[in-house]
């Protein structure tokens, strides 16, 4: 077994990666809008990570202006990594969601807002008890505007978690690794299983978007 401490640690040697990638259904499970596009042009894609990804996922496609979302793994080294093998601490993956939105209908900062306000984004490796790097937190820009505002509304949110006593922001901005798919069931999983498991609590920080842009 992995040990909880190095399943808080990115891996130094992780898994091989896989040949195959995840085969996942055509269109998304609640709006049926393509899962993995074509995606109407203007349109705009943001990942984020905040813990489990059912309960992320779920927040996200009530979002008006959002077209599709999907689940999958983010930010680790193991090509085509399935989540028996994210599970390990081995391929160094965290588990993220896909947000293809329009931006002329909702900003980037209103999905901010979201991933500041729904979970402690200042645990490093863990969000509640789920602990390991599959649950940190992270924000993975697609554009330059994105890049900008995801540090923005960090540090307008940033006084408030310490003020809190929570300590400094650990969850990471980087312009967009390889999204892999994860596998057919965790695709909009709680709309398929309304009493599944949901582990985000939010901390009753605001994030003042309107102050910051």
């Amino acid at each position: 077994m992995f040990s909880l401490f190095k399943k808080t640690q990115m891996p130094t040697e992780t898994l091989p990666d896989r040949a195959e990638e995840i085969q996942v259904p055509k269109t998304h499970y609640v709006n049926g809008n393509p899962l993995k596009g074509p995606f109407p042009a203007g349109f705009e894609t943001l990942y984020v990570a905040m813990g489990c990804f059912w309960g992320v996922e779920r927040l996200y496609w009530k979002i008006p202006g959002v077209y599709s979302t999907a689940v999958g793994y983010m930010a680790g080294s193991t090509k085509n990594a399935t989540y028996r093998d994210v599970c390990t601490g081995k391929t160094g993956h965290t588990e993220a969601v896909m947000v293809v939105y329009d931006p002329a209908e909702v900003p980037v900062e209103r999905l901010l807002k979201t991933f500041w306000e729904e979970h402690d984004p200042t645990q490093g490796m863990r969000q509640g008890n789920d602990v390991g790097t599959q649950y940190r937190s992270g924000i993975y820009t697609t554009t330059a505007a994105q890049y900008d505002a995801a540090i923005k509304t960090r540090d307008a949110v940033a006084t408030q978690f310490e003020a809190k006593g929570m300590g400094p922001i650990t969850a990471e901005i980087l312009k967009a690794p390889v999204f892999y798919y994860a596998e057919p069931e965790h695709q909009q999983y709680l709309a398929k299983r309304p009493g599944g498991y949901c582990n985000l609590r939010g901390t009753g920080v605001t994030c003042p978007v309107g102050e910051t842009v």
